[in-house]
């Protein structure tokens, strides 16, 4: 019989740490959360300094009493939850179920699941931190306080609900949307010249006139430069040469993660999580066992332990040699929120090469592992060097400008380079050798339109890194956020862009009304920063939450009494049931609108709306080509007399024919272009 018992979140874990700690030891899954507050109603009592309901939650009353009944036979129990504020508040909720005493050093938390780090912590238990349940009570208690007591005023449509986060996530992707539809473009020239030097092209944008830099708001414009340029000959009047260092990114964060894996890899924020807490949790790794492969991946942290410093510093004079390691210590931590009790996410040991996990991870588990590993090791390594140049050639009083740049040291550009959200390659572009006073041809002066563009729309990495950059959330937050925006209708996703449904401009409406103060940014970034403090031992849980619902209460009781119904009538559809003659209807669901049979319930005939795309069916060449989806959600187009033609394609049919055979032209889109392409031949063509 084991002397210890050890409870952990996961069985993965569980069974990891076992085989780490021996036969004195058993280890048991708690399965998440034992304890929390009930699903059915809001669980804060207000009247008793805001004192939480908890409750034994449905389903998990075996899993307790498994743990209790092996608890009973230990001589001691340890409480090994993930090492943040949620993890510290599942093992204050099992020593209140065990009768353990939360001042005995019963609290065990370890970064990685490695076998040392798992030992060592071992060696060092504490108190559970009741400054880090205190946070998480606060952040629990709050969004119950606002969810259990604004969702249900939003009667528009069963099911909804208003978190504090996530209604300030829903309002940035709707005032980004009000932004793209009110922008109003700006037109702007740019003149292109080609030039050449002992055979060699070379390419220079206009800059300006007489000294200044010039903007060409017009074609006016643009013809009084052309104007001034005689003949073909510019002169070389300035030459600049420099050496640049481009420093690594540092290891990643949470936010960091998701970003660049959405960039690369093309992975949503939820899939990433999940990826990285099997990675985390551990693999099974040939005679080795079962290993943590990553550090704890909920982190705000860029610290680096000096451990793992060592064994990247061995690492990199063993592949790539003294030259490529870094002289600087890495950045501890990047704000004052950051919690530095954890580190980065890292490798856990970067001897273990990406190419040698190979055979014991998934692919997509591979493809994580790889991105965390050549970013932490690319964050160990000497900068890059760039040399650079920039040369202004002159005609008659104008200017135009060259640049170039080469790598002339990778650095840590050999293991790994930043992406970037608009997708751009960094090629080297060199300039010929050229000196002051030296006259150049040039071939070809080409002056082109252009029209400023609005603001994109908020992919998921943009819009983590803006809640980030915000003080919006918190590392375990992100993911589940966009999640829940996306679950309750809110917003869709478009091209892997958020667009807002009119239930979620609707919902906001109705909150901003009312409760503007709740989903005002810097009042979000403010709770997250007070809930800091609440870790950090500087500010009590309890008045904190007294200070919101002080002014919050006042709101809530104008809102009940004021707040009107917003009736979302049926439109009438044009069209009527093919299954009992009835009108159809234009309804609103979680996806947007659709159209229903209006002798509802008595017919439950619905139907898609169909989107055209301006093209006469290639197939029967009587039906018009529509947007379909398919059970997956993925976007297909076929013929809307569907089922009797059975046209489809994954790409988008065009209007006009291939100008080579007559047949039909497609959209397709990859992760690097877009071209048009036809279905029957061989053509082929790019789009800018």
């Amino acid at each position: 019989m084991a002397d210890y018992l050890v409870i952990v979140e996961s069985p993965a874990k569980a069974k990891t740490i076992e085989k780490y700690l021996g036969k004195k030891y058993q280890v048991k899954a708690s399965l998440g959360h034992v304890i929390d507050l009930p699903r059915s109603q809001m669980g804060v009592d207000v009247e008793n300094n805001y004192a939480p309901k908890y409750i034994t939650i449905r389903g998990k009353g075996p899993v307790l009493k498994e743990i209790k009944d092996a608890a009973k036979k230990a001589k001691k129990v340890y409480l090994a939850a993930d090492p943040d504020r949620e993890g510290e508040a599942i093992a204050w909720h099992l020593a209140h179920s065990l009768k353990i005493d939360e001042q005995t050093e019963c609290r065990v938390v370890f970064n990685e699941i490695t076998k040392d780090a798992v030992k060592d912590a071992f060696k060092q238990p504490r108190p559970i931190n009741m400054d880090l349940v205190d946070a998480q009570q606060a952040r629990r208690v709050l969004d119950r306080l606002v969810g259990y007591n604004i969702s249900p005023l939003l009667w528009v449509k069963k099911g909804l609900s208003a978190g504090r986060v996530q209604s300030v996530a829903v309002r940035l992707i709707i005032e980004r949307e009000k932004e793209i539809q009110n922008f109003q473009a700006e037109e702007y020239w740019k003149i292109k010249a080609s030039f050449e030097k002992d055979g060699e092209q070379f390419e220079a944008g206009f800059y300006g006139v007489d000294g200044k830099k010039t903007d060409l708001q017009s074609r006016e414009d643009v013809d009084n430069v052309l104007k001034r340029i005689e003949g073909d000959q510019f002169e070389i009047q300035s030459v600049q040469k420099k050496e640049r260092k481009r420093n690594p990114a540092l290891p990643f964060t949470t936010s960091s993660l998701q970003q660049e894996a959405a960039r690369k890899l093309n992975f949503r924020a939820k899939k990433t999580m999940m990826l990285a807490q099997q990675l985390y949790e551990g693999i099974a790794i040939g005679k080795q066992g079962t290993v943590g492969l990553i550090t704890y991946m909920r982190t705000d942290s860029t610290r680096i332990s000096e451990t793992a410093k060592d064994e990247a510093k061995e690492y990199i004079q063993g592949k790539y040699g003294d030259t490529y390691l870094s002289g600087k210590k890495s950045a501890k931590k990047q704000s004052g929120k950051s919690q530095d009790a954890h580190e980065a996410v890292r490798p856990t040991s970067v001897m273990r090469d990406p190419s040698e996990m190979k055979a014991y991870l998934k692919r997509d588990q591979l493809r994580l592992y790889k991105l965390i590993w050549e970013r932490f090791v690319a964050s160990q390594m000497a900068p890059a060097i760039m040399d650079t140049m920039s040369v202004d050639l002159g005609n008659n009083g104008t200017i135009f400008r060259a640049t170039g740049s080469k790598v002339k040291f990778k650095g840590f550009m050999k293991v790994y380079v930043e992406g970037n959200d608009d997708n751009k390659k960094e090629e080297d572009k060199m300039l010929p050798d050229l000196e002051e006073g030296m006259d150049v041809t040039t071939s070809e002066i080409d002056p082109s339109q252009h029209f400023t563009q609005p603001p994109p729309r908020y992919s998921e990495a943009r819009l983590v890194k803006t809640m980030e950059e915000l003080g919006i959330g918190r590392p375990s937050t992100y993911a589940p956020t966009l999640d829940t925006i996306q679950r309750r209708g809110y917003v869709a996703l478009e091209d892997k862009k958020f667009v807002p449904t009119e239930l979620g401009e609707i919902v906001l409406e109705l909150i901003l009304e009312f409760f503007q103060d709740i989903i005002n940014i810097e009042f979000t970034a403010g709770l997250e920063n007070d809930l800091d403090k609440i870790e950090d031992g500087d500010a009590e849980w309890i008045s904190v939450i007294n200070e919101f619902y002080q002014n919050f209460e006042k709101r809530l009781k104008v809102a009940e009494e004021e707040m009107k119904e917003v009736e979302i009538k049926d439109e009438p559809a044009g069209e009527d049931c093919e299954k009992c003659g009835s009108p159809m209807v234009i309804k609103m669901g979680r996806y947007g609108k659709f159209m229903a049979c209006s002798n509802f319930p008595d017919c439950r005939n619905t139907k898609p709306i169909l989107k055209e795309v301006g093209v006469t069916c290639p197939k029967c060449k009587e039906g018009n080509v529509v947007e379909r989806k398919s059970k997956k959600n993925r976007l297909f187009y076929g013929c809307d007399r569907f089922p009797e033609c059975d046209f489809l394609s994954w790409d988008k049919p065009i209007k006009r024919p291939c100008p080579k055979c007559g047949d039909l032209l497609v959209e397709k889109k990859t992760k690097k272009k877009k071209e048009i392409k036809c279905v029957n031949c061989d053509f082929v063509e790019e789009e800018n």
